[in-house]
């Protein structure tokens, strides 16, 4: 059983969202989170860094948003919907930006393929998370 499966399932509060789906959820924005950063590590170091700047930056805030999304979400205790929906809709943004712009250096760049394809699943996940906050 993942971590974040076992952490949600033996919450004594339980939630009002399916507990797989949360838990996937959760898995995946902690994954495209550090995919993210790791993507913005390969782009400095990469010969024309000038270029990547964009994608960096990108990289960057997607990490940031993931990482605070996941944890927001994670929170089962005195639970407030419009903040979990406000913050699902900010990371599908960035998710969706960040996949688009490393999806131009992709052919070129590994780092950047798996990073867009990353972003595109964290994406989903919170797409269908949403959509179960209401």
């Amino acid at each position: 059983m993942a971590q974040a499966q076992a952490m949600v399932d033996t919450h004594p509060g339980g939630s009002n969202l399916d507990s797989h789906q949360l838990a996937d959820t959760i898995e995946a924005l902690i994954s495209c989170a550090n995919t993210c950063t790791q993507c913005a590590d390969a782009c400095l170091s990469e010969p024309s860094v000038a270029d990547m700047v964009t994608c960096i930056r990108l990289d960057l805030d997607c990490a940031d948003i993931c990482a605070a999304t996941s944890r927001v979400v994670a929170r089962q205790t005195a639970y407030d919907a419009t903040v979990t929906r406000a913050v699902l809709e900010a990371c599908i943004a960035v998710c969706s930006a960040c996949a688009a712009e490393c999806g131009q250096h992709g052919q070129h760049m590994e780092h950047c393929r798996i990073c867009a394809e990353e972003c595109r699943r964290c994406e989903q996940a919170c797409r269908t998370l949403l959509a179960a906050v209401g």
